[in-house]
């Protein structure tokens, strides 16, 4: 589901953003994340189903190391949140501008993210964004049960805004974004499409 009209965050009753890629730039060599979890694999003399991270994080469960699985990937990407970068839509929410309005008409906002949450955390402080986000809408890969693309944890961090996915924007930088919204019934803008505005 794409926006209606021109995305304009303003229009709806809350907004949700993707954090990598959309308000930050982790310095997180994902490649080297990848190397961790194939580790994690071998320590336990199991035979990875991929060698893809995400896919490895997905059949971590099947395995029974979820726990080892997550500490990995969450040691790379703490400190990776806080060396991040602060990308343009992150300046403009920073700087009350992202919604093309005042800050007064400026829906909640909350982030859903495939970082872990406590990563989320660190990068929302060390860029001053905490005061454009509700604290409690800000959603990891570890909040809920589920994460992206499964639409479980940006329905959460939406239901924790107070809206109803009908009435909310999802914006991200990501197909895995595009699809949550979709799957979820929300509507979805690309970041770049907002920078273009």
């Amino acid at each position: 589901m794409t926006a209606r009209g021109p995305a304009r965050p303003a229009g709806y009753d809350a907004v949700v953003y993707d954090l990598d890629g959309t308000l930050v730039e982790l310095a997180v060599d994902w490649d080297a994340v990848a190397d961790a979890v194939l580790d994690v694999y071998a320590e336990r003399a199991l035979i990875p189903p991929t060698e893809e991270l995400w896919g490895l994080l997905g059949a971590a469960d099947d395995y029974g190391i979820r726990d080892e699985v997550e500490e990995a990937i969450a040691l790379h990407e703490r400190p990776g949140a806080r060396e991040s970068t602060r990308l343009p839509l992150g300046d403009r929410l920073a700087g009350g501008t992202a919604d093309h309005g005042d800050a007064g008409s400026r829906p909640p906002a909350g982030v859903c993210s495939l970082n872990c949450e406590e990563a989320c955390r660190i990068a929302v402080e060390t860029h001053g964004l905490g005061d454009a986000l509700v604290s409690d809408a800000i959603v990891g890969r570890d909040t809920v049960e589920s994460h992206k693309p499964d639409p479980g944890s940006l329905l959460a961090a939406i239901d924790r805004l107070g809206a109803a996915p009908e009435d909310a924007l999802f914006v991200g930088d990501s197909r895995s974004d595009a699809v949550a919204a979709e799957r979820g019934g929300v509507d979805f803008a690309w970041v770049s499409d907002l920078l273009a505005e």
